[in-house]
């Protein structure tokens, strides 16, 4: 989606890496054409520049690495320094990161930005760290809608009975089980074929990752339900940050900052584009009743709040007020 010009410029802006300095390796699942890659390549420049060649980032796209839980299991076993991941493979460790998920708990990214920037962040920061995972940034991936190839869905009986590939997040999963559906968790490199050959009726993903991942070539129906908010979160191996020195920290988290404001930005904008290609391919949009929706999804929290996430839970209810 990103012009090669661009791609091109944050491959060639590079640091010449100091012999004897440090190499980290960074991991992500998505295309090298997606926001995710193109950030992680600014953040590599960034880091080289403000640790003056001390730092080479080598960065491992499209789940070369792994799909996003065996990312995670490498940063916890050594054998991945940093990875921009997903918010269901980084809740298995950090439970909390689950509870952004809940059902209409943020109208927009940008609200959602608001909450992760301030208090609640620094919750969720300080224990991601008790965990062994250094919080280098919150990064987008956007409203999430649903896709399906059977009718069209405008209202939550139209999900009755469908089967619906979610990731590996029970927040997704439940919200899901309250329309009615049938939650499938597969993971991403396999959803293009598990929808293809009908293992599964649909999905639901933001507009850059269903445009990205092709989805529209075997999804022929794209309901705007807008239902839940998804964080990346982008995440450093404690015990490698721990090893590193006062100055390639401070490094790391001025390239982070500016990678994060990147990845935001090309996120949003390319959502905006992403709406409009999908009509030009031809699936049917369809805008329902969200209200309805919302309604239908209030179980979800009387469950999570009962849950042992559920004080973080309210501590992000209470800043979206």
């Amino acid at each position: 989606m990103r012009p090669l010009v661009l791609i091109i410029g944050l491959c060639a802006a590079t640091v010449a890496f100091a012999q004897g300095g440090t190499r980290l390796t960074l991991g992500h699942g998505s295309s090298i054409d997606h926001p995710r890659h193109l950030a992680a390549l600014h953040f590599a420049e960034r880091v080289a520049h403000y640790s003056e060649g001390r730092i080479e980032v080598q960065i491992f796209p499209a789940a070369s690495m792994g799909d996003d839980a065996a990312m995670v299991r490498g940063l916890q076993d050594g054998t991945l320094d940093i990875s921009a991941n997903s918010q269901g493979a980084v809740s298995t460790v950090v439970p909390e990161y689950a509870a952004i998920g809940m059902p209409f708990l943020f109208p927009s990214p940008e609200a959602a930005w608001k909450v992760l920037d301030g208090h609640a962040g620094k919750v969720l920061a300080e224990r991601s760290a008790d965990r062994g995972l250094k919080l280098l940034g919150y990064w987008d991936n956007g409203i999430r809608h649903l896709t399906n190839d059977v009718r069209p869905v405008r209202i939550p009986e139209d999900v009755r009975g469908l089967r619906i590939r979610t990731p590996p997040d029970p927040a997704s999963a439940d919200l899901i089980k309250a329309l009615g559906g049938l939650p499938r968790q597969i993971r991403w490199s396999d959803v293009y074929s598990a929808l293809q050959r009908k293992v599964v009726d649909g999905q639901e993903n933001p507009l850059v990752n269903i445009l990205t991942g092709k989805l529209h070539q075997v999804q022929r129906f794209l309901s705007l339900t807008g239902h839940k908010y998804e964080v990346t979160p982008f995440v450093m191996a404690r015990a490698r940050w721990d090893a590193l020195s006062e100055a390639d920290r401070s490094a790391i988290l001025y390239a982070a900052e500016e990678a994060t404001t990147l990845q935001r930005s090309l996120t949003r904008k390319e959502d905006s584009e992403a709406m409009a290609e999908l009509r030009r391919t031809g699936m049917q949009i369809e805008a329902p009743d969200v209200a309805a929706f919302e309604i239908a999804c209030r179980p979800v929290y009387d469950k999570w709040l009962a849950s042992p996430v559920g004080d973080f839970l309210r501590v992000l209810m209470a800043a979206t007020r």
